[in-house]
């Protein structure tokens, strides 16, 4: 919010600027949305004063103007794609795990979760408790991602595994700045995947609900963090004592529909090859391992 002061253009006098105030126009958007010729006639002053003080001022305030679609074909071009090295995980993720983005895995324990981490070139930082994370992540944001570039790596890929380890004792009972911390890794990592441009990966525990349906856990605020939500779950197999079937359900995506379940095999993860699709061919696919902070 801009208020109006004397010098902040030609024409706009310390005389003119009490005039303005007196019909409530204090700021530089209250001028630009004003009817200019009602507010002549109300101020009192000259019209063509008027439009001209306005002119100026919305070509030093108002943002020039970008298309919709000029946007979008920006974000294309700088959007990367990488695989998760599964084909049916990668084909549920709309071709992977996208730059830019914060995705979720939601399971129980085996069900798949650190599987996803099967990357090589991985930069490994321990934490136990999550002032330990918002400092790495911190320390990430501010300069981490020059000294890796520097050092000859591309950082593609932040994964945190798994952040309910370090919120969960945090949040509910006699805490009470538990959900204050949430939202400031939640930020953190928003701020990362999006200033960066990485993909940014999280693992999440599951609870069940008064009917016993698994859902994602850490309550309906992180629900909303997550771009791409996807649960995991092993598939049953009486016959034997470990069973590497797996399914994955989409529960929240902003491209695919949600609830969409896919099944794999543990065993067979490995490398994919995958045909990008997209307009003009603009997003690119990132095959080789990233590397992870």
């Amino acid at each position: 919010m801009v208020f109006l002061r004397e010098g902040l253009c030609p024409g706009l006098s310390e005389e003119f600027i009490q005039i303005l105030r007196t019909k409530d126009v204090r700021t530089v958007e209250d001028l630009v949305s004003s009817d200019t010729e009602e507010l002549a006639q109300k101020c009192s002053v000259s019209y063509k004063a008027l439009v001209a003080v306005r002119r100026v001022l919305l070509a030093q305030h108002t943002a020039f103007p970008v298309s919709g679609a000029d946007l979008y074909e920006e974000l294309l071009s700088s959007t990367a794609i990488l695989s998760t090295g599964n084909a049916s995980l990668d084909k549920l993720l709309d071709t992977g795990l996208y730059t830019g983005e914060l995705t979720e895995l939601a399971g129980t324990p085996g069900s798949g979760k650190t599987q996803m981490e099967a990357f090589q070139r991985i930069q490994v930082a321990q934490v136990f408790d999550v002032f330990s994370l918002l400092e790495c992540l911190h320390n990430l944001r501010s300069g981490g991602f020059q000294q890796m570039s520097a050092g000859g790596g591309t950082l593609k890929a932040v994964i945190v595994d798994s952040v309910t380890a370090v919120l969960s004792h945090i949040l509910g009972g006699k805490q009470t700045d538990g959900m204050s911390l949430m939202m400031q890794v939640a930020g953190e990592l928003k701020t990362i995947a999006k200033d960066l441009n990485v993909a940014v990966l999280v693992t999440n525990h599951v609870t069940r609900d008064g009917s016993g349906i698994l859902k994602a856990g850490l309550g309906l605020s992180w629900s909303h963090v997550p771009r791409t939500r996807v649960l995991l779950e092993c598939m049953e197999n009486p016959g034997s004592a470990y069973c590497s079937l797996r399914t994955a359900t989409l529960i929240k995506s902003s491209r695919q529909p949600c609830n969409l379940t896919q099944e794999f095999d543990l065993n067979s993860w490995g490398e994919t090859e995958i045909e990008l699709p997209g307009p003009s061919g603009k997003r690119k696919l990132v095959d080789e391992d990233p590397s992870q902070a």
